[in-house]
């Protein structure tokens, strides 16, 4: 099956990237939100990251005006009517993502393939609703999606080995480097080993072990990574590694997972990291300060 039309449901900061990287590598896009002002503000999240890639001579500006060229907005999930591949980026919430699959089950044509991009919530649990279980897979991408480079192909216990090699080839040639995730639990393979860490280093934090910087300069220089799990929680979202983490405990009841109470209250009181412009750090000047 070739994908030429891609539907995303969901313009925020995966939708949007996803959207971008689809569009960038020619493919006709269609970017769905509930409302045109959620649309319009995922279309300006684009135009912003692609400006950017402007302006350091890594596209030119024929490739900046096609890739505009090729989304369209819509707030009607109708319009998937005509998608070869359909992405959903929407809330990490299992009753939202059902409602959404279940719907665009009744929209998209039978050999539509529909994709989740949920970090953590197994992909079986999604598809149950529809009527194409084989049909259904997991496309993981990282934040940023214009600047990360893996996508987790995940398989459903009834996802066809050609929707997953179409999955995979289409995440291939958006410039991803691919891994193949053959069983479907919750969390995945990267998730499944980094939210442990991200866990710990907020136990520590919590118990005042030490400060949110030195947690992450511990981590980053003995280890080798570009960034700490607090100054990467508060980039991706501290709620959504939250759900991310309670999905994963709900699944495997292993305590490992289950999210310290820091991390929730901070969620309730909304200090969701970057977005919110608070969360392990301060954003509020511009730029992060303990």
């Amino acid at each position: 099956m070739g994908i030429e039309a891609v539907f995303i449901v969901g313009s925020g900061l995966m939708g949007s990237g996803i959207a971008q990287v689809a569009a960038m590598s020619g493919y006709k896009v269609k970017m769905h939100d509930v409302s045109d002002e959620r649309t319009t503000a995922g279309l300006e999240a684009i135009k912003s990251s692609m400006g950017k890639f402007l302006s350091k001579d890594k596209i030119s500006r024929e490739q900046y005006d096609q890739a505009l060229a090729n989304i369209v907005l819509t707030t009607r999930l109708e319009d998937a009517s005509d998608a070869d591949l359909v992405v959903e980026a929407v809330f990490e919430n299992l009753e939202i993502k059902k409602e959404v699959f279940g719907t665009l089950d009744d929209i998209c044509p039978s050999d539509t393939i529909l994709a989740t991009n949920t970090s953590a919530i197994p992909i079986s649990s999604i598809a149950s609703v529809t009527g194409r279980p084989h049909k259904v897979a997991g496309t993981h991408f990282f934040s940023p999606v214009q600047l990360m480079r893996l996508c987790e192909i995940i398989r459903g216990i009834q996802t066809s080995q050609e929707t997953m090699e179409t999955a995979d080839r289409w995440a291939r040639s958006l410039g991803k480097q691919t891994v193949i995730v053959r069983k479907d639990h919750a969390g995945f393979l990267s998730n499944r080993l980094y939210l442990p860490m991200v866990m710990e280093a907020i136990r520590a934090l919590e118990a005042g072990v030490a400060s949110p910087e030195d947690i992450d300069s511990a981590i980053c220089l003995g280890y080798n990574l570009p960034m700490g799990p607090l100054e990467l929680t508060d980039m991706t979202g501290v709620d959504i590694l939250y759900n991310a983490s309670l999905a994963i405990y709900k699944d495997t009841g292993d305590p490992k997972y289950y999210p310290p109470p820091l991390m929730r209250h901070m969620v309730t009181s909304g200090l969701l990291g970057r977005k919110a412009g608070k969360g392990f750090y301060d954003y509020t000047g511009g730029k992060k300060s303990s």
